[in-house]
This record gives structure tokens, sequence and C-alpha cells, in this order.
């Protein structure tokens, strides 16, 4: 069976990669089922440039096929904050902290000039060939508390009014179905089987 790496020990994100890969004849292994991978210093200055070091650099680690994404919520009041620092905005994956912090920064701000973007860059490497990029976008608006009990980092914040609910608030269907991984996910979709066997 092919294997697949999903650069992420979050158990939530790789949910979301498996239900797209598994179908294809992939097993899906997470960074959590990896013993001593070396911290990759994602240093770049975009979301696409991070997620291309991380795949790279662990595909030539490995020798293994990889996905990395880096995804983050870029707030328009905020001048596009927290954006590439999203999961480690006051401490780093502490969903509670950098919640805290976005709703701190954002006091006193009116309900409409509360809009946000949730984007993903989505990165595929394998040994050999061209990475594969995909990116995903959605629109929404950053409520004044926590809605919601699932999904995870700022997912009970994010509002989508066309929905009337935040991203925790989304059945995990609904959520592949609307959300900015969703959409870079349906993207890869697209572009996947060709990118696979293309030489």
């Amino acid at each position: 069976m092919k294997k697949i790496l999903i650069a992420t020990k979050n158990e939530g994100k790789a949910r979301e990669f498996r239900t797209f890969f598994e179908p294809k004849g992939f097993k899906v292994i997470t960074l959590n089922e990896l013993d001593n991978i070396p911290e990759i210093i994602e240093n770049g200055s975009t979301f696409e440039e991070n997620a291309l070091i991380k795949a790279q650099s662990l595909t030539n680690l490995l020798q293994t096929v990889v996905v990395a994404d880096d995804s983050g919520l870029m707030v328009d009041a905020l001048g596009g904050e927290p954006g590439i620092f999203s999961a480690r905005y006051a401490g780093d994956h502490d969903d509670d902290a950098n919640n805290q912090k976005l709703l701190s920064n954002l006091e006193g701000i009116p309900e409409e000039k509360r809009t946000a973007v949730f984007h993903t860059s989505l990165v595929v490497t394998r040994t050999g060939k061209k990475p594969l990029v995909v990116d995903g976008e959605v629109k929404g608006r950053v409520l004044r508390s926590l809605r919601g009990e699932d999904g995870f980092g700022y997912d009970p914040l994010f509002y989508l009014p066309e929905l009337d609910k935040t991203f925790a608030e989304l059945t995990p269907a609904e959520k592949n179905e609307v959300s900015h991984r969703g959409r870079a996910i349906k993207k890869l979709s697209e572009k996947f089987d060709d990118w696979w066997v293309k030489e």
C-alpha cells in the first residue's frame, strides 16, 4: 500500500486528510507515529513558503510522499494578523491563549469591521517531482465569544454568516464542504491524480 505522511500532529487536521487519501488507497500516517523527527524551522514569509519548507524537508529526510499545509486566520482590522503566526500567536499551539489574545486585540472593534479570511496553502512533495501546490480560502467574521464544541484553533470564533454557525458548530462533513482546507483539498482532488502519474 502507498504511504503518505501528513506533516502534522493535529489529529483534527489529519482526519480531514484521511477522508481524502484513504479512498485513493493510501495509508495515511502523521508525525505522531514517527520518532526522532528533527524540528523543522518554518521561516518563510508566506503560508505557501512555510508549507513547502515543511513538506520538502520531510520528503528529503524520509524519502516519502508528504502533504504539508500552512493555514491561518487573517483579520482585516488587525492588518492581516495573526496570519502565518496563527498557531503561535500567544503561545505555541495553545488554542485557548491564541483565542483570548485575538479577542483582546479586537476589543471595541464593531461587528462590521471584524471581517476575516481563513487561508490554507497545501503542498504535496515526492522525491524527484515538482511540488504540487494548491490554496483555499473562506471569508467570515470573528465573534466576541467562543461558540461550539468541535474543531480546533480559531474555529469557535470564526463565524460564517451564510450558515449562521461558527466552524466549531459544523459537523465534520459540513466543515469539509466550506472550510479553507476543504476548498484546498477540493482543488487537490482535481490535480492530484494527474500530478501523481506524470513523470
